[in-house]
């Protein structure tokens, strides 16, 4: 099979082009994001394809809700982290037959990319670079990469979310990755309206939570991620959206690697059984439905979302809170993780999403 075309080579574009192989694939990015210094965290409960690339792996994680700090285990899943270096070196020796072409796309359509007004023809076309869906709210990020002089990193353990924080312009928690006692990954991250500036944020949490004394910030990461909990319309003709256009990335949380994976290994399965990558299971629609109250909620009242926290990680692992946003729960356990949450606010935005009233 021939004329497949990528289009972002990206974490979706790489992903499915390792998922892919042995086939011919020809990836096609502008370069304007350096991959090799991007990285990715997820949880998972099995083997991936892309194990080789997993540079860290965590069996716990700290949590701060409620007013509490606590440590809790996985259950089956680990927490893992993979380097865009990494994942650039394990999709190139998986995919030696992959065409990287450097250009910007300039059009997606039937047939054929353009890139830089040349155009490539293509059976398929695999479209990261679309425009996503209408963002329903963005998910802002602003992290640095410290060194501080004081040991405050527990490096077994990362930091999924500490409240001790601004609530700016929207409901607001910081991330810790850490590498050792010393270097962490010190991440403010905000559902919001629009983007905001953090900094201060991430120095006051250093400063006045950890206590880090004098740090170095080696290097500063940002982003904002737009969050619809709408289903997309991935296909046009012979093109299938993935990544963020194919709305991959999960509203209520802003992860979306191990989605990739699966994604990307349905396309390739379509592919391999009906000459086509459009035969893909369909999630249950409820959980883009209860992604869609939480936005409504914490968008109206910010603190909510705290309060979403605390009773999801209640447990005396994570391993239940994981599982449901991985969408792997049943209908009786979702009704058990929803008891402690507050019914009636929850039940008044789905009254709005029914009605359609804002």
């Amino acid at each position: 099979m021939t004329g497949l075309v990528i289009a972002g080579g990206g974490l979706s574009g790489l992903s499915l082009a390792a998922h892919l192989a042995p086939l011919p694939v020809t990836v096609v990015d502008d370069g304007r994001r350096d991959v090799a210094a991007l990285s990715w965290a997820s949880w998972a409960d099995r083997p991936g394809l892309l194990d080789a690339a997993v540079s860290r792996r965590f069996d716990r994680v700290r949590v701060h809700v409620g007013g509490r700090t606590r440590v809790l285990g996985l259950g089956r899943y680990r927490y893992q982290v993979v380097r865009g270096a990494d994942l650039l070196r394990v999709v190139r020796e998986r995919v030696p037959g992959c065409s990287f072409v450097r250009g910007h796309v300039t059009e997606v359509g039937a047939g054929r990319v353009v890139v830089d007004g040349r155009e490539l023809a293509a059976r398929w076309v695999f479209d990261s670079v679309a425009e996503p869906p209408p963002a329903q709210a963005l998910l802002s990020f602003h992290g640095w990469h410290v060194r501080s002089e004081r040991p405050v990193f527990d490096a077994a353990v990362p930091t999924l979310f500490d409240f001790r924080t601004a609530q700016l312009g929207g409901a607001s928690f910081v991330y810790v990755l850490p590498v050792d006692a010393h270097r962490a990954l010190v991440e403010h991250t905000s559902f919001t309206r629009s983007a905001v500036d953090s900094a201060d944020a991430v120095r006051e949490y250093l400063e006045d939570v950890l206590g880090a004394g004098d740090f170095v910030v080696e290097r500063t990461e940002k982003a904002v991620l737009p969050l619809s909990a709408r289903e997309p319309v991935r296909r046009r003709g012979s093109v299938l959206e993935i990544g963020t256009p194919g709305g991959l990335v999960k509203a209520s949380t802003g992860y979306a690697y191990q989605r990739v994976q699966r994604d990307s290994a349905a396309i390739a399965v379509s592919l391999r059984r009906h000459g086509h990558p459009f035969d893909l299971p369909v999630p249950p629609g409820r959980f883009r439905l209860y992604d869609a109250v939480l936005l409504d909620v914490v968008g109206r009242e910010p603190a909510r979302l705290e309060q979403a926290f605390t009773a999801l990680f209640r447990h005396g692992t994570a391993e239940p809170a994981l599982r449901f946003l991985d969408e792997r729960t049943s209908p009786a356990q979702e009704a058990r993780l929803f008891s402690a949450m507050p019914a009636g606010v929850y039940l008044a935005a789905l009254r709005r999403r029914v009605s359609g009233s804002r």
